[in-house]
């Protein structure tokens, strides 16, 4: 064993102290934060397709667009993360996260608005990139998976909180007081995250950047472990390029079949987040109660993220996947045929967001413990970024098959087949 891999096992074997314990909670709020920030334009669409008259087509497209810039912030930003450390990449993230957000609210079309939530979405991909490689990285071994399954937790979290006060936003009638209370929230993490977010040990031992030995024992020092004298060498795995390592033996087909997962299932998720509320609004529903279902769906999605890291202390994590997704196939069919009430129909959602999440979070967790230390932030960028392509894809497919007249049933069950794709990735990817 080696210098270097002496020091991750001892970090791997040590109890978490609070230092380590502090960085996940507040990657865990992030995520929050994120959590709402993808989902303001969701709980504001009914009142800009009312203000603006704009089809459900162009709707989608707009609905699309965070998220086309969260591809490109989880490709760049995390293997910024790879080079330049997760903290500053993470400070980056939130102050493109506020920019959007506030500039959202200044916005007067829709190629506007559609330009100010791409920048967002550079800021959210990115963190959300960063804060899996982070917390898979604070976290010992014992715990990874349920870190990063609670981390992720945090997205319906954020969610639900922002969601009810949108709900109470929304029922003045302005949909930019939604935009510029995340803006708000985004702002306040700035210096919270600044003074409170550590450097990852396991990131600063691989890169070794100028100070990076005084950098190391400051936090040994704080963990309540001994100081060293000098770094470990190098690996040689750190001198690759980022991106080209992922494609190289042996993390091709793990790359590969997790992008295929990830990109098909993201797009059900999606299609759910981010059409519910014009769904229930066309329903004869106001915003504010569209808002409320909305909430519901991720009440579902924080119960199926907690259920899921508890059952992977003792059930392995693909399995729990497969199955995950499977119920999800099933659960986003079942939302297709609608309901006779609201009642009815945010139980439904619920159910769905519950399945649905379920797998998000496992596949955060997968990504993160499937990749080194060198290749975790470029690894877990690339997977969810290329991957959020299918985010992207979700609400722009759905506007397009609503738009060719298609009802909600049959448009819920293609969308579904996402989830069903994803499960058969993770079953390849067992054999492997």
């Amino acid at each position: 064993m080696t210098e270097s891999q002496g020091l991750h096992h001892a970090l791997d074997e040590a109890p978490l102290s609070r230092t380590q314990l502090l960085g996940i909670l507040l990657c865990l709020l992030l995520n929050a934060l994120d959590g709402f920030d993808v989902l303001a334009i969701s709980f504001a669409s009914p009142g800009i397709a009312a203000e603006w008259g704009i089809d459900r087509a162009a709707l989608g497209l707009v609905l699309s667009m965070e998220l086309i810039g969260m591809a490109v912030g989880s490709v760049v930003l995390g293997a910024y993360a790879d080079r330049a450390g997760r903290r500053p990449a993470i400070l980056s993230c939130l102050v493109l996260m506020a920019i959007g957000m506030l500039a959202a609210t200044f916005a007067g079309d829709v190629e506007t608005l559609s330009a100010f939530r791409l920048v967002t979405g550079l800021g959210i991909g990115g963190m959300l990139a960063c804060t899996n490689a982070m917390v898979a990285e604070l976290a010992n071994a014992r715990t990874r998976s349920i870190a990063v399954g609670l981390m992720a937790s945090g997205y319906p979290v954020g969610a639900i909180v922002g969601g009810s006060v949108a709900a109470t936003l929304l029922a003045g009638g302005e949909w930019r007081h939604v935009f510029l209370f995340g803006a708000g929230m985004t702002a306040l993490f700035l210096p919270i995250a600044w003074w409170l977010m550590p450097e990852s040990i396991r990131y600063l031992i691989q890169r070794q950047p100028a100070g990076a030995l005084d950098r190391v024992n400051s936090l040994l020092s704080r963990m309540g472990r001994p100081p060293l004298d000098a770094l470990p060498p190098v690996g040689e795995s750190s001198s690759k390029l980022p991106l080209a390592q992922l494609f190289a033996a042996p993390l091709a087909r793990t790359t590969i079949l997790l992008t295929i997962a990830y990109f098909c299932h993201i797009m059900t998720f999606y299609f759910i987040l981010k059409w519910l509320p014009k769904i229930v609004v066309d329903m004869g529903y106001p915003a504010s109660q569209a808002a409320g279902v909305l909430v519901w769906a991720n009440v579902g999605g924080l119960l199926g993220a907690v259920l899921l890291s508890v059952l992977s202390w003792r059930v392995p994590l693909r399995s729990l996947l497969v199955v995950a997704l499977i119920a999800a196939t099933a659960m986003v069919t079942l939302f297709g045929q609608g309901a006779h009430d609201l009642a009815g129909l945010a139980w439904i959602a619920g159910i769905a967001g519950f399945c649905t999440n379920a797998g998000v979070v496992g596949m955060y967790a997968l990504i993160a413990q499937s990749f080194p230390t060198h290749a975790r932030g470029s690894g877990t960028g690339f997977v969810i970024g290329v991957g959020r392509g299918g985010a992207a894809l979700g609400p722009i497919l759905a506007g397009i098959l609503f738009s060719l007249n298609l009802q909600l049933q049959g448009v819920a069950a293609a969308m579904a087949i996402g989830s069903l794709i994803a499960s058969l990735a993770l079953l390849g990817l067992k054999r492997a």
